[in-house]
Order: structure tokens, then C-alpha cells, then sequence
């Protein structure tokens, strides 16, 4: 296992729920199950606990078994993907099982899938690939290392801003191409190809351990299930609290990522995500003695990251679509 030695900042308000009950599966991989409705349609997938220090996705696919969601076209897929992660966490040092060996989130690419490289995480992967491969529609359930607002990441196409709409929250919607450190799994073969129909969105549903995210986990399922003809409109007035739609959502496409090329990077400030920097050449950190600086006005902070070191991505910069 790679420790992360991370400080933590935030209560531990989420208990991640029990997931024992789902191990089986019904499709002969652990832990992932589809629900046919014997009625033509795409196959739709919500997945989960892609990272085991984010249980707020956990919560919305435990809700949905226990309320027995069926779909009513098409098929529905349930996956709890990092379970070794999951199972590892620990409310007094909640940071450390992000992932066992490497992020899950970062080895989708197909050569690192049929390459020699192993991990706990690449193990999984490859178990997983197959379903994967099946799905139209995704929706992957993240949350964030800082309180700051939802934001609901589109990939780099067209296809995923669309899809996104259709789905309503959270206000904001970020276009983005991913991380040099990686692939991830929504941007994993047809979802990341201007040919396919296939389409996937991963929201950030707030701070992880953040009562609201899990709430918004739900919610924002609900709604994909919904917009993708899933499920039939009504299942919203089961959740005990709304996240108030807004009444145009906001746009956002990464024009930047900062990827950290030396040993040490800083931020010049205590950034959290979701700041919008009006001017052009403000100083946003170091990447060792090189300054990071806004290239053009009106640029909006996209999770700068805790996991400062060399090659990973410390923050991304996004324009507000026009």
C-alpha cells in the first residue's frame, strides 16, 4: 500500500455505509451488478468509490438498492469499483486510502490496461474493463479535497457538456481533457470519441466527508437515471433534501492544467477551487522557482490539488464558455 500522507482539514461527517451485501454481484465480477428491463434501451452505469476516501458515491448506490431502483428501459449498472481502498478507510486518518498502490483514476488508458504494470488498483481495472466496455452512459460519483462548490466534469467533447445540461445540477459544468499523471475511467474508450455516442460525466459532489455531498450524490444519480430514460420522473420526492437547480448552469472549459514538474510547488494562497481571478498574470503558486500566473482574465481555479508532488496536476484553469 502507498501511504498517503496527507493532513486532513475537514470533519468526518459521511459514514461510509456497509457494502458487504453487494459483493456477489450478478454479472460475475465482484461487486457489479446490471438490472435488464427487458425493454430496448442503453446500457447505464453509476459508479462509485473510484477512490475509497470518497464515500458519498457508496451512499447513493446503497440508497438506490435499498429503495430497489429497476430501470425502465434499457439496462441499469451499479458498480463499486476500488474496493481494497474502501475497505482500507479510516475516519482518523481519512486521506490516507484514497487508493492501495496508485489512483484508480489514472490508469485507463488501453496500453497501461494491457501492459506489464501491476497494482491493486490496475488489478481491479482489468476486472472491471469488460463491464465497462458494455456501457453507454456513465455517471462516476467523486468528491473533493476542499469545500468548494459541485462541479460536474464533462471531458473535452461536445457530447458530455449535452449530456450534463440534460442532468441539470450542479450549477457549474467544467469541459476539461483530463491529467498528464493519466486516464480516467470517464474519459475510457467511446466516452472520450467524437464517433460514439457513448457519453460519461464524473461530478465532484463537494468536500468528501461534507453531509451535502452525500445528499447531492443522490440527487444527481436520480437525475442521470431520469435524463437518460432510465428511470420514469418521481423518485426525486424520495430524497429528504433538494439541491436547488439553477436556473442556467455555468459553463466552464480548462484552457490550462498545471502539471508540477519539480521536486517542491506552492500556492501562492490558500486556494480551494472555484475562485474566479480577474486579471490576467496574478500569481496563483510556484513550481519550484518557475511562477504560475493566470494567462487571461476571468480565469476559474479547478481543484488545486493536495497531492503536490512531481507530475502530478496541481490545479487546472478554466474560461467561461462564450
Amino acid at each position: 500500500m502507498t501511504q498517503l500522507n496527507i493532513p486532513n482539514d475537514y470533519p468526518v461527517d459521511l459514514i461510509p455505509p456497509d457494502i458487504s451485501a453487494y459483493e456477489g454481484g450478478n454479472t460475475g465480477v465482484p461487486y457489479i451488478w446490471t438490472f435488464d428491463s427487458g425493454v430496448p434501451g442503453p446500457n447505464v452505469m453509476v459508479s462509485a468509490i473510484v477512490h475509497g476516501n470518497e464515500p458519498c458515491g457508496a451512499i447513493a448506490l446503497d440508497w438506490l438498492f435499498r429503495n430497489d431502483v429497476r430501470p425502465v428501459q434499457g439496462r441499469l449498472t451499479l458498480g463499486f469499483m476500488n474496493i481494497a481502498a474502501y475497505l482500507a478507510f479510516d475516519p482518523a486518518d481519512p486521506n490516507a486510502t484514497r487508493w492501495m498502490d496508485e489512483d484508480f483514476n489514472r490508469v485507463w488508458d488501453k496500453g497501461v490496461l494491457k501492459g506489464d504494470r501491476d497494482s491493486v488498483e490496475l488489478r481491479r481495472a482489468r476486472e472491471v474493463r469488460p463491464i465497462l466496455d458494455d456501457i453507454d452512459l456513465l455517471l462516476d460519483l467523486h468528491t473533493m479535497q476542499h469545500l468548494a462548490p459541485p462541479l460536474m466534469m464533462s471531458g473535452r467533447l461536445a457530447k458530455g457538456k449535452d449530456l450534463a445540461r440534460k442532468v441539470g445540477v450542479p450549477e457549474r459544468i467544467v469541459g476539461d481533457s483530463g491529467h498528464a499523471a493519466g486516464r480516467r475511467m470517464r474519459d475510457y474508450g467511446g466516452f472520450d470519441d467524437p464517433r460514439s455516442t457513448k457519453a460519461a460525466l464524473l461530478i465532484e459532489c463537494g468536500q468528501h466527508w461534507k453531509e451535502a455531498s452525500g445528499l447531492l450524490a443522490k440527487e444527481s444519480t436520480v437525475r442521470f437515471l431520469e435524463a437518460t430514460g432510465t428511470l420514469e420522473p418521481g423518485l426525486l420526492e424520495l430524497l429528504e433534501k433538494l439541491y436547488v437547480p439553477p436556473p442556467v448552469q455555468q459553463l466552464f472549459t480548462v484552457c490550462e492544467t498545471v502539471t508540477i514538474t519539480q521536486e517542491i510547488f506552492t500556492f501562492a494562497e490558500n486556494f480551494v477551487g472555484g475562485e474566479i481571478i480577474r486579471k490576467a498574470g496574478t500569481l496563483i503558486g510556484h513550481d519550484g522557482d518557475i511562477e504560475i500566473r493566470t494567462p487571461v482574465d476571468d480565469i476559474m481555479l479547478v481543484m488545486p490539488s493536495k497531492h503536490l508532488w512531481k507530475g502530478q496536476t496541481a490545479v487546472r484553469l478554466a474560461n467561461r464558455d462564450t
